[in-house]
């Protein structure tokens, strides 16, 4: 199983280049950062530092989305960077939520995601693709090779990424419900005529390696608040009928607002909603041994990465213990 990182893009940008650094020494296989503008620093000026900076890592967002950017810029974003660094990027990519909602706009529909995974792939990967009418394609960036990944929930998000995806996103770790999702996209991929098995499995999640769980939850709170974003769309289109396993829906019940300057962020003050319980199954948190098992569970269950969402207050203290004690052994 391969160990991401994933990191807020707050200034200073250098912090997130060095940070960036330490997971590639540590033994981490991927660096993905947020990529919501308006609320944090663009992430493509970014990456170009983070891989100027580092060999190995494979970088991209978590995730991008339809709605922000031309879907031709996107691609020649992730082929320029290919061209320099040598097929180092990697494309998560969702509805969109933060980066679409601050600037007063909806997510994208499942349509326009399904359009723009094909486009934004074959253009990055060297190919002709046909865009409004016209055939387009990067003639200058033939041997540039792009994945895409996408991040969903809801029953039709999964069913299209079975249908398109490279990989699929699932920001949680919780392994009942990562079974459920995993199931539901392999099922699309095999109706769609794909191997089911050749689309790669991520798990994200906050990870916080140590002993005091009551400090470990108030700093990861904060991610059950992200994903009821999610969770409440899904119960406004589909109801809360058993369509989506019923403790992904349940716990935002409570949920009375969100307020996006505090998106992403540890101590956020609208996540009081999020009981123990789903932190508990949601993040990974504990000694060492609990990280291990957890990873266990999800590993046998088909997952190709874990990507650690490190926004809490012991971020170079997580990559070190991950470093040293989880990836030698889970690797």
């Amino acid at each position: 199983m391969d160990i991401g990182v994933v990191l807020q893009n707050n200034p200073p940008a250098m912090q997130v280049v060095e940070l960036a650094k330490q997971a590639e020494a540590a033994g981490f296989s991927h660096v993905w950062t947020f990529d919501s503008h308006v609320l944090w620093q663009e992430p493509f000026v970014v990456y170009s530092k983070i891989l100027d900076e580092t060999e190995r890592v494979i970088v991209g967002p978590m995730v991008t989305n339809p709605g922000t950017r031309d879907w031709t810029v996107l691609a020649s974003l992730f082929a320029t960077l290919n061209e320099m660094y040598g097929n180092r990027t990697i494309c998560g990519i969702g509805r969109g939520d933060s980066a679409l909602r601050v600037l007063g706009a909806q997510p994208q529909t499942l349509g326009q995601l399904r359009e723009a995974v094909q486009v934004i792939r074959g253009l990055a990967s060297g190919e002709k693709v046909m865009l409004r009418g016209q055939e387009q394609q990067l003639a200058w960036a033939p041997d540039s090779k792009l994945d895409v990944w996408v991040a969903a929930y809801g029953p039709k998000a999964l069913a299209l990424t079975g249908e398109v995806g490279d990989g699929y996103i699932l920001q949680l770790a919780d392994p009942d419900i990562a079974a459920w999702m995993i199931g539901a996209v392999r099922r699309a991929a095999e109706a769609a005529g794909r191997d089911p098995m050749a689309i790669k499995f991520c798990v994200a999640a906050p990870a916080y390696v140590g002993n005091d769980l009551e400090h470990q939850r108030e700093q990861t709170r904060w991610f059950g608040g992200m994903v009821g974003n999610h969770v409440a769309d899904i119960v406004a289109r589909y109801g809360s009928d058993g369509t989506v396993p019923q403790v992904l829906t349940d716990y935002i019940k409570g949920r009375e607002g969100y307020d996006y300057a505090e998106h992403g962020r540890a101590g956020n003050t609208h996540t009081t909603f999020v009981p123990d319980e789903i932190v508990d199954r949601f993040c990974i948190l504990g000694p060492v041994e609990q990280h291990l098992k957890r990873l266990e569970e999800l590993r046998a269950l088909g997952v190709d990465q874990f990507a650690v969402y490190l926004q809490h207050d012991a971020k170079e203290e997580t990559l070190r213990a991950y470093g040293d004690h989880i990836i030698p052994a889970i690797s």
